[in-house]
């Protein structure tokens, strides 16, 4: 088993085991649609997400990533617009977990890497699958051949590994 250690601007001295194999293993009711890779190149939250702890992750991660230097910028973003709360808003609703502390895209690359931790892989999981609420209202109310509909939405359902690009039924 490996052992990855983090030390970033979000977390030092803190260490995780891989006991999945990369992209494997998911549970059952978990079935992303895009993998981290894919959603840095798409373009997600302003390409400011994963700037300071890139040597956590795959390199091949960053290959065509759409990052920011400095601050976000939302013209990375897929759909060109800012569709995210802010680090403190999440940290309000109680959104963030202590292994964590960047939220559910930082959840979602450790899973996807091969981490597991039941409960908090549990709690993120239904929050994932309660997001898609928002593909069955781009459903309801975009036509299938309008891919600008509701762009902040589409945004913030790629953020969440949902391929809001076609616009075909998932559920």
């Amino acid at each position: 088993m490996i052992w990855i250690h983090v030390n970033d601007h979000m977390q030092s001295q803190y260490s995780y085991q891989l006991v999945a194999p990369m992209g494997k293993d998911f549970a059952d009711h978990f079935r992303p649609q895009l993998t981290p890779m894919e959603m840095l190149q798409a373009g997600v939250f302003g390409g400011k997400y994963m700037t300071d702890c890139k040597q956590e992750f795959p390199s091949n991660w960053f290959i065509g990533a759409k990052l920011a230097p400095n601050k976000a910028d939302e013209s990375l973003n897929y759909f060109g617009i800012h569709a995210s709360q802010s680090l403190s808003q999440w940290r309000a609703k109680g959104w963030l977990y202590k292994d964590d502390p960047r939220g559910w895209f930082q959840w979602y690359c450790r899973y996807y890497m091969g981490r597991r931790l039941e409960q908090e892989d549990q709690r993120q999981i239904k929050r994932w699958q309660a997001f898609a609420r928002h593909w069955k209202a781009l459903l309801k109310n975009c036509p299938i051949d309008d891919p600008q509909c509701r762009p902040r939405q589409r945004q913030a359902l790629l953020q969440w590994a949902y391929d809001s690009r076609p616009l075909i039924p998932i559920c």
